[in-house]
């Protein structure tokens, strides 16, 4: 059994990453921290863990914590990660982190985004983006890996067919995504107060969103050129899921038959992502506890667009699921190890 420990256990992220792990055939996990709650059973915090997991928080010491494991995931806040990823590597085990910290190679455009200083660039260059879908390869022997945000997750997989393709024309990308609330995290606000968010629907950080960044780098990664994105994130009101529509204007004229087509052959052979065909389109419901990523596809005769829907659980492939598939990546078992969760439906 591999051990693996979940550093910064309280939150959203790290309550679900325990949930799809502790039903994971070849992994124990070992050590659960929280500077917070330090002391108390995991159960205190997540009671559907209960008979499951015994485990009671620790603080973070890194050396205690290697001590216990062989791959540490960390679901850690943004600047709390950096330096705590920098220890484990250095002990010699292998990281995922849930954070933003090591999403970027180039410390420059978190520092621009985050509007703070990375302090370990030389460790930021070495980190593999853990999209599975696009750096399966580099993923498997990566020391660390910056697991990517929920929004980005949803709005590169609705796209990264037609970017590839060269059909959607450069600086014509638009990205609308509509989020549960769990997305913000468990520490409370006042934009997610039940009496503020239930029965409403509104935008925030409308072009200046931090997941813009990461969007607008795998895009252009595989387009081969630097590609804008105008990307507006809405909080919808419901638990969990990101649907997502992407509007691109093509290069040429594809029907929709021809969409369905070039995603259906692009997506073949992963598991996590079902391309609908002709006329269909995912709904949240569809995924909700579950790794897979739903898409639909559309091309607008009228105005020469294509429209891509995505629908994706913001808790599991748009973060805690995403972490373990990387995780099986990694070891070199089947991707689908401790995944093949179906939605909940209704």
């Amino acid at each position: 059994m591999l051990k693996v420990a979940v550093v910064g256990s309280s939150g959203y992220a790290g309550g679900e990453l325990l949930r799809i792990l502790l039903g994971h055939p070849e992994v124990e996990v070992t050590a659960v921290t929280s500077e917070k709650s330090e002391g108390q059973h995991i159960v205190a915090l997540f009671p559907n863990l209960g008979r499951v997991c015994n485990l009671s928080l620790e603080k973070l010491e890194p050396t205690a914590i290697a001590s216990k494991a062989d791959v540490v995931f960390l679901a850690l806040p943004h600047m709390k990660a950096m330096d705590a990823a920098a220890q484990f590597v250095g002990i010699g085990k292998r990281v995922i982190d849930l954070s933003a910290d090591y999403r970027f190679k180039d410390v420059s455009v978190y520092q621009k985004w985050y509007g703070e200083e990375h302090n370990q660039p030389g460790l930021a260059f070495m980190s593999i983006y853990g999209l599975p879908e696009l750096h399966r390869e580099e993923i498997k022997r990566a020391r660390i890996i910056g697991n990517p945000g929920c929004y980005p997750t949803g709005a590169i997989l609705a796209l990264a067919p037609l970017v590839k393709a060269g059909l959607a024309l450069p600086d014509s990308i638009i990205v609308d995504s509509h989020s549960g609330v769990s997305g913000a995290g468990r520490t409370p606000g006042q934009m997610y107060h039940f009496p503020e968010a239930n029965e409403g629907l509104t935008a925030y950080k409308v072009g200046v969103h931090r997941h813009t960044p990461e969007i607008e780098k795998e895009l252009s990664g595989l387009a081969g050129k630097e590609l804008t994105v105008s990307f507006t994130p809405h909080l919808a009101p419901m638990n969990r899921g990101i649907l997502t529509t992407a509007y691109a204007k093509l290069t040429k004229e594809a029907s929709t038959e021809q969409l369905a087509v070039l995603y259906s052959k692009f997506y073949k052979k992963e598991f996590f992502v079902r391309v609908l065909g002709p006329g269909g389109y995912p709904n949240v419901n569809a995924v909700k506890g579950s790794n897979f990523c739903d898409i639909g596809v559309y091309s607008d005769p009228r105005t020469g667009r294509a429209v891509i829907v995505s629908a994706i659980d913001n808790l599991v492939k748009g973060a805690a699921g995403q972490a373990v598939q990387n995780l099986n990546i990694m070891m070199g078992w089947d991707e689908a190890l401790g995944l093949k969760n179906l939605g909940m439906f209704p």
